[in-house]
């Protein structure tokens, strides 16, 4: 291997570890995000728990069910993009051994 592809793969090799970091710290923010969703639809649930049985019944107690489905929907989406920035992680060590 000449000089010139070795320098080459050099600086493929820096940004692809460069990626790896950006994609690191996305993951903690994304973590972050997570617990925030996991703690309002923890409280969206205790509340409509904690409602009396009419009012879970009622537009309000729907609403609140509604929202806890949705909540739930984000936390199984982040779920998924965490999981893709692991592959991607595990894509860049593979690359880069």
């Amino acid at each position: 291997m000449n000089k010139a592809r070795r320098e080459a793969l050099a600086k493929n090799h820096a940004a692809l570890e460069e990626i790896k970091t950006k994609i690191e710290e996305l993951k903690g923010k994304i973590d972050d995000i997570k617990t925030e969703v996991e703690n309002t639809k923890d409280e969206e649930q205790d509340s409509f728990d904690n409602m009396p049985e009419g009012l879970q019944q009622s537009e309000r107690g729907q609403a609140s069910e509604t929202a806890i489905s949705e909540l739930d929907n984000a936390m199984s989406n982040i779920d998924t993009a965490i999981s893709e920035l692991e592959d991607a992680m595990s894509a860049i060590d593979t690359a880069t051994e």
